[in-house]
């Protein structure tokens, strides 16, 4: 049973490592020929500094409810 799985994890992989092979990621360098790039950059910065905001202030809450607490 465990060669049966060895086998089918190495063919998937194997098949999986084909697919991936490409000359370049088009949409990439698409992306950064059209100044588009910067736009993606800048919308990813602002939800991780929204999340990362949330999180602190949710965390200074239960902060502020654990001292009531005592």
């Amino acid at each position: 049973m465990k060669k049966f799985l060895l086998l089918c994890f190495l063919l998937f992989s194997s098949v999986s490592i084909i697919a991936q092979e490409s000359n370049g990621v088009d949409m990439a360098t698409e992306l950064r020929n059209s100044g588009k790039i910067y736009v993606v950059v800048a919308v990813l910065a602002v939800i991780f500094i929204g999340l990362a905001f949330y999180l602190f202030s949710m965390d200074n809450r239960l902060k502020k409810i654990e001292k009531l607490q005592k």
